[in-house]
């Protein structure tokens, strides 16, 4: 549909003018926005804040190693003896160190430890005015289980699995709008072009027109009407030119704004519009969007997540229970190498229950609320999908119909280009006013800008198919969205 000698001149007006000047190509425009897009950063930013999150919880179900240390603890109180009902002074100096391992176990969201304490200690009392000083150690192997109640570790590790898996598509989703957001950047620059070049192109013929009006004007051939009106066109050409001229550089300073460019550099837009009709099939797009959506994902994870939000809300006021066992080892000595002769076994083992009596229909309202709103979110899900197959039927129908419009256009515009040449020729003979004239430029630059804008709409809408099904229908193949995460593309 589209001649190739057309799109040599096309790239050839583009380019004219331009000199050294960067080129910019769609292609080229993807690979700065990947790299510099504030948008896609702050995506990277979230999606890497959630990833540390994820390895923080993951440590934090290793074990976990502490000392402390007191090197130095030394107090003198005053003390009253019950048992002979007599005051005395104490004093106490005392060094010691805590060593401890714990180690959560994420199977029974228990906890297990180990703990070590040495120290040295020195008291002395002024009824006695013996000094005691003397080693010891205490080693202890403690164990606490919860009863009754939900699994909070690993809740909580699924939370921010669920969180990270969620960011991962919002980065994923971020890259696809990026692709739509450069695309709609870009061709609005390229448009912008476009209308300046035909403004240029306008000036030219209206300054070929001015001057044949002019010569007829010396040589007393036409009136000084005619000289006067294509005075004004001529004026007109060269405002029309000015408003483009600042259009143009607004668009491409959008377009570096959100490229994350420098903004002080120059580029012209160099772009292949050229027809390429594509072979849809709206039921493969359907199926493929349904099975392949990044959203329907998410609002999985809203469900899960207003799930994990029941089981917290179950477990207010329960009735929940605790299991601590302890085993321990202690001794002491006023000589080190002797501080495990007469060992104390210290086994302690406790059993608590938490059991709620009336709490006034709290819990069950809060449960309501939060089933209501898993039952808002299943809802959201049903209406996403719902979403999907609407927006595929719309792209789909708007792409036949920017076939037809494309078809049109290009028949209009090389019916304006015809009628122009023949008006163009009335003109020059004298048999047409600069004013029609000038009505038949207008309408051969409308139609120029009209077959442009139906070609890049049909590209734009032929990508929004493509991130609405997740399909390229271009080369045939599905977008599999596993393969645009992070660790993927890195």
């Amino acid at each position: 549909m589209q001649k190739p000698i057309f799109l040599l001149l096309l790239a050839f007006l583009l380019v004219s003018g331009v000199g050294a000047q960067e080129i910019l190509t769609l292609d080229k425009a993807f690979q700065i926005a990947e790299t510099s897009s504030p948008d896609l950063q702050q995506s990277l930013l979230n999606l890497e804040r959630f990833q540390k999150n994820l390895e923080a919880q993951r440590a934090a179900l290793k074990s976990r190693f502490s000392l402390d240390v007191a090197p130095v603890n030394f107090s003198r109180n005053r003390r009253f003896d019950n048992r002979v009902s007599q005051w005395y002074t104490n004093e106490n100096f005392q060094t010691n160190a805590l060593f401890r391992v714990e180690q959560p176990i994420l199977l029974t969201d228990g906890t297990i430890s180990l703990t070590n304490e040495f120290g040295w200690q020195s008291s002395n009392s002024d009824v006695t005015e013996i000094e005691s000083q003397v080693f010891y150690n205490n080693l202890y192997l403690n164990f606490n289980q919860p009863l009754f109640t939900y699994n909070r570790q690993k809740l909580e590790l699924k939370e921010l699995e669920l969180n990270y898996e969620n960011a991962n598509l919002g980065y994923v989703m971020q890259r696809l709008n990026m692709e739509k957001n450069v695309t709609q950047y870009f061709y609005n620059v390229y448009m912008s072009q476009m209308n300046l070049n035909i403004a240029k192109e306008e000036l030219n013929n209206t300054q070929k027109s001015y001057e044949i009006i002019k010569n007829k004007v010396d040589a007393g051939l036409a009136a000084m009407e005619e000289l006067y009106q294509a005075e004004l066109n001529l004026a007109t050409a060269k405002s029309s030119l000015q408003d483009r001229e600042v259009a143009f550089e607004n668009a491409k300073d959008q377009l570096k704004l959100y490229l994350g460019m420098d903004l002080y550099t120059d580029f012209s837009i160099l772009a292949d519009v050229s027809m390429n009709p594509v072979p849809i099939d709206m039921e493969k797009a359907i199926e493929n969007g349904l099975a392949s959506r990044m959203e329907l994902r998410q609002r999985e994870i809203d469900i899960e997540s207003s799930q994990f939000e029941l089981i917290r809300t179950r477990s207010l006021n329960e009735f929940r229970g605790d299991v601590n066992l302890r085993l321990g080892i202690s001794g002491d000595n006023k000589n080190l190498n002797q501080i495990f002769d007469a060992p104390t076994n210290s086994p302690s083992v406790g059993v608590s229950f938490s059991i709620p009596l009336f709490d006034w229909g709290e819990k069950k309202a809060r449960i309501a609320a939060q089933e209501a709103a898993i039952e808002s979110q299943k809802l959201n899900y049903t209406d996403e999908q719902n979403q999907i197959i609407i927006g595929i039927r719309q792209a789909y129908r708007n792409l036949q119909n920017q076939l037809n419009q494309i078809q049109i256009a290009e028949q209009s515009q090389t019916n304006a280009q015809l009628t122009y040449e023949i008006n163009l020729e009335r003109y020059e003979n004298g048999d047409l006013t600069g004013m029609d004239l000038n009505l038949y430029q207008t309408q051969l630059s409308e139609r120029k800008i009209a077959y442009s804008q139906a070609l890049i709409n049909y590209k734009i809408e032929l990508l929004n198919l493509k991130i609405q099904s997740l399909y390229d229908f271009q080369k045939n193949e599905p977008i599999i969205p596993a393969d645009l995460y992070l660790e993927q593309k890195n």
